[in-house]
């Protein structure tokens, strides 16, 4: 008796182990990603896109046998597009949920905020849209997919410069990092090559009324405005309109927003703005099949940030899958990572984590999106 006793132990013993064994094997069969995305608040449309491109890129890398038989989950922080928020958010993914890598976040300031926790942590920060060039040096483990204002501030102020033929322009900006950031190059690039910033006013995120800082502007009567903002350009532009200006409107990326082009109608015609590579109409394989994709799991088009978002997930997988599941081999591999071919362009790191990809100008014609320049 005591013998079967002993032998039923000693099964359930080597039961239990094995079930142990088992499920430590299934818990280390999850590669953990963080993303911290303005998923609620006036920055939540931005967010949404991002999200949508993660998680179809994860999908896609899942269905295929994840990496190296590992598969991929994005544990979700939402940011509210606040420097707080994202600060909160880092802190619970790196202490709670020990990720050695995190995609975020997408303004400037809350990437600003959050990237000397990161470094102090050495854990991987990769944003796929913050532009201000102070996170050129924000740290060893910060990276982006997204072009330094220094860039898109200075490809606007040359283009305005020699092929518009513009002399004086005023600057009309959102006073945060991101608005800071690419106003300040393009008056250093404009000024350089011989222009006059004629005046410069700011406002501050979700203003409603521009009417002082335009009648400001009207008075110095420039050639073009430079407007950087988000949302707030629907009521500019219509105020712009309504007080009579007839300056040649210049813009950033953040005017390709098809609803405040629904929202301003013939106020937006004729401006002028500097986007990504990103194209989706482009006959790439790897784009068309990107779009199409997404196309069908949303219904709608991928914007650019949703092409950066998809980027930002497959080079990180690759980062994982090259040198493996730490941050240290995450960051030496992407130092490493050399002409990607991404459905936002061509990406390779400097040795600052930066990107620098083609910038195009377009323009609003007829109410659509028109390409004038590679």
């Amino acid at each position: 008796m005591k013998k079967s006793i002993i032998i039923v132990l000693a099964g359930l013993m080597i039961l239990t182990f094995f079930i142990f064994i088992n499920s430590c094997a299934k818990k280390e069969k999850v590669i953990k990603i963080g993303a911290i995305l303005p998923l609620t608040g006036g920055a939540a449309k931005y967010g949404e896109s991002a999200k949508r491109a993660i998680d179809l890129a994860v999908e896609e890398i899942n269905s295929t046998g994840g990496i190296k038989g590992s598969k991929i989950k994005v544990i979700y922080e939402d940011d509210q597009a606040l420097p707080d928020k994202g600060v909160s958010a880092i802190q619970k993914l790196i202490t709670v949920d020990k990720v050695p890598v995190v995609i975020g976040a997408m303004p400037s300031s809350v990437t600003l905020a959050m990237a000397p926790i990161a470094e102090k942590n050495k854990v991987v920060l990769f944003s796929p849209a913050s532009s201000n060039p102070k996170i050129t040096e924000a740290g060893d483990y910060i990276f982006r997919n997204d072009v330094s204002d220094i860039f898109e501030g200075g490809k606007m102020a040359d283009e305005a410069w020699r092929r518009l033929k513009f002399r004086k322009i005023a600057v009309l900006y959102i006073n945060n990092d991101y608005g800071a950031g690419i106003k300040d190059a393009f008056v250093y690039s404009f000024t350089i090559l011989g222009g006059e910033i004629v005046v410069t006013e700011n406002f501050e995120q979700g203003t409603t009324d521009f009417r002082t800082q335009l009648t400001k502007i009207k008075q110095d009567d420039p050639e073009a405005v430079y407007i950087v903002g988000y949302k707030e350009q629907i009521q500019i532009l219509k105020q712009f309109r309504e007080l009579g200006l007839k300056s040649q409107i210049l813009a950033t990326i953040m005017l390709e927003d098809p609803e405040i082009i629904q929202k301003v109608g013939d106020s937006a015609e004729g401006a002028i703005y500097t986007y990504r590579a990103y194209d989706p109409n482009s006959e790439q394989k790897e784009i068309k099949e990107f779009v199409e994709n997404f196309k069908v799991k949303y219904g709608i088009e991928p914007d650019n940030w949703a092409a950066q978002c998809y980027d930002a997930l497959n080079i990180i997988a690759l980062a994982i899958k090259d040198s493996g599941y730490n941050s240290d081999s995450i960051k030496k591999a992407l130092y490493g990572i050399k002409n990607f071919p991404g459905v936002s362009g061509l990406t390779t790191f400097d040795e600052n984590g930066d990107v620098i990809k083609p910038i195009k100008l377009k323009t609003v014609k007829n109410g659509k999106f028109v390409i004038i320049s590679e």
